[in-house]
C-alpha cells in the first residue's frame, strides 16, 4: 500500500555542477526536494520506488546500486541509486533517475530499499494506472519518489517556446499534486501534456495509479517556471 510519495522536478541543472554559475536559481528547488524526502523517510516505508521519464532503452527496473552519471553534461559526477546490493547492473539509469540518485545520495537515503523504473513519456494513462496499482500492492508501506517536469512551453525562450496552454496546464497540475488528488492526475489529457513537452505526465499518472484507496494528503512545496519549464515539487502523505 501507499503510505507516502514526493513529487520532484527532473531536470540535470538541479545537479550543481551541471548548472554551474547558474546554480543558485534553482536553490528553493533543491531545498524543497531535501524537505519532501523528508517525508518519505518519516513515512518508514518498506519499499522505495522512484520512478522517472525514460526513452524505451532506460526504462529498466533498475535495481538498487545501478549508476548513472552526468558526463553527458560536461562534469565528472557519478551516482548511485542506493547502496550496491550484488553485482552492479551495466544498463546505466536515465537521466531522469539520475537526478533521482542524486537526490538520495545528497540526503543520504539509507531508510528502505530501492528501485528504479523508467516510464516511457508516451505510456497510455490506463497502462499507467496500473502500473501504479502493482507497485502499491509490492509491500504493505510502499514509498513512491516520482521524478518529471511539467509543460516546456511557459515563454518564448522555453525548450518548446511560447504556448499559451502551458501556463493553465500546469496551474491544474500543481493544484492537483498539492491536493493530492488522484483523479484529476488519472484524467490528464495525455495528448495535451505531450504537445507541451510536459515529461512528468505518465510518471503522475501511475502516482494516481498507486495512491487509490490510500486517502493521503498532499503538500505542495514548489512551484516555478525558470528557463520557461515548470518545476514542481510536492508530498502526499
Amino acid at each position: 500500500m501507499l503510505v507516502a510519495a514526493a513529487v520532484c522536478p527532473c531536470p540535470p541543472l538541479l545537479v550543481p555542477p551541471v548548472a554551474a554559475g547558474a546554480a543558485p536559481e534553482l536553490d528553493g528547488a533543491r531545498a524543497a526536494c531535501t524537505d519532501a524526502l523528508g517525508v518519505l523517510a518519516a513515512a518508514r516505508p518498506d519499499l522505495l520506488v522512484v520512478l522517472g521519464p525514460a526513452e524505451r532503452s532506460g526504462r529498466g527496473p533498475h535495481p538498487q546500486g545501478a549508476r548513472g552519471s552526468f558526463r553527458g553534461f560536461g562534469v565528472e559526477v557519478d551516482v548511485r541509486l542506493g547502496p550496491e546490493r550484488g553485482p552492479v547492473p551495466q544498463s546505466p539509469l536515465p537521466p531522469s533517475l539520475a537526478v533521482a540518485a542524486w537526490l538520495l545520495e545528497r540526503t543520504g537515503w539509507s531508510d528502505a530499499p530501492i528501485e528504479g523504473l523508467g516510464v516511457g513519456e508516451p505510456l497510455e494513462p490506463e497502462r499507467c494506472i496500473q502500473t501504479g496499482r502493482d507497485i502499491a500492492a509490492r509491500a504493505e508501506r510502499v514509498a513512491l519518489l516520482v521524478m518529471g517536469d511539467a509543460s516546456a512551453c511557459r515563454t518564448l525562450k522555453a525548450p518548446g517556446y511560447l504556448d499559451e496552454r502551458a501556463a493553465p496546464f500546469d496551474a491544474e497540475v500543481a493544484r492537483a499534486l498539492g491536493a493530492a488528488d488522484v483523479a484529476a492526475l488519472r484524467t490528464l489529457d495525455a495528448e495535451l501534456a505531450y504537445a507541451l513537452k510536459a515529461s512528468g505526465r505518465a510518471c503522475w499518472q501511475v502516482l494516481a495509479g498507486a495512491a487509490e484507496g490510500a486517502d493521503l494528503g498532499g503538500s505542495l512545496l514548489y512551484e516555478d517556471a525558470p528557463y520557461g519549464v515548470g518545476y514542481m515539487v510536492a508530498t502526499w502523505s
